[in-house]
C-alpha cells in the first residue's frame, strides 16, 4: 500500500490570526498564484519537506492541549493542490478529536470532497481581480450549497485595491453569498521583504505604502461593517 505523503514548508504552532482561537498551521508548498503581497514566497515551489501522513499527525498531536480552543489550519502555498493528502489529514485529525480543521485558499480549485470534509474556509480575495473569476464564484456557491462557513479575507494595499470600485466587489460578495459569515481586511505589510531578498526575487509591491488601522477602518465603514 502506498504511503500517503505531502510536501510542506513548515508547521507553526500558536497562531492567533489564522482562524478562531490558537491554531496549529501547516504551510503546504506549491502555489498556483504569485501574489505581489505574499508573505510566504518560499512556498511557491514544490520543494519543501516531504512528510508522511502519520508523521504529520504525530507532530500535530503533541499540540492538542495547546490548541484545544482553536484547531488546525491548512495553509500555504495552496493546500488544494495537494487535496488528496489534505482529505486524509482532516480525517485523521478528526479521529484524534481535533474538530476544527479549516483551509486557507485562493478559491481557484473547487474540490468538492475537500470542501465537504473541512470545518471551514478562509478565502482570500486577491486584489479583487480574482473575485469575479468564475472559479472563485463556483467555489463560493458550493460552500453555500454544502453549508460550509467562509471567512472572506482581503489584504488591503493602499492606492491599489482600496478604492470604492474595488471595495464594492468585496461588499457585493459579502451580500450575495450567505456562506460568508465574516469579512476581515488585512493591512498590507512589508515584513516579508527579507524573504524575497534571500530568495533572490524582486518584491513586486515595494512601491506601495504599508497599510494602517485607519485604512482598515475606512474599508470596514464602506462595506457597512463596524
Amino acid at each position: 500500500m502506498e504511503i500517503c505523503k505531502a510536501r510542506i514548508d513548515s508547521v507553526y504552532n500558536g497562531s492567533a490570526v489564522d482562524g478562531k482561537g490558537l491554531r496549529c498551521v501547516v504551510f503546504f508548498t506549491g502555489c498556483n498564484m504569485r501574489c505581489g503581497f505574499c508573505h510566504n514566497p518560499e512556498t511557491w515551489t514544490e520543494k519543501g519537506n516531504e512528510v508522511t501522513l502519520d508523521d504529520l499527525v504525530s507532530k500535530i498531536r503533541r499540540y492538542k492541549s495547546y490548541i484545544k480552543n482553536g484547531g488546525v489550519t491548512l495553509s500555504g502555498g495552496e493546500p488544494f493542490l495537494q487535496a488528496d493528502f489534505c482529505k486524509q489529514l482532516i480525517k485523521a485529525l478528526h479521529a484524534e478529536g481535533i474538530d476544527s480543521v479549516i483551509i486557507e485558499t485562493n478559491g481557484l480549485i473547487c474540490d468538492k470532497d475537500l470542501i465537504k470534509q473541512c470545518d471551514g474556509v478562509r478565502l482570500d480575495v486577491k486584489n479583487q481581480d480574482r473575485a469575479v473569476d468564475g472559479r472563485v464564484l463556483d467555489f463560493l456557491r458550493y460552500c453555500c450549497e454544502s453549508g460550509k462557513d467562509v471567512t472572506l479575507t482581503n489584504v488591503l494595499v493602499p492606492s491599489l485595491n482600496d478604492t470604492p470600485q474595488k471595495l464594492d466587489i468585496i461588499k457585493n460578495l459579502k451580500n450575495t453569498y450567505p456562506c460568508i459569515k465574516e469579512l476581515k481586511f488585512l493591512a498590507f505589510r512589508k515584513l516579508c521583504e527579507s524573504k524575497y531578498a534571500r530568495l533572490n526575487l524582486p518584491f513586486p509591491y515595494e512601491r506601495y505604502p504599508e497599510g494602517c488601522k485607519s485604512d482598515l477602518d475606512r474599508a470596514y465603514a464602506y462595506v457597512g461593517i463596524r
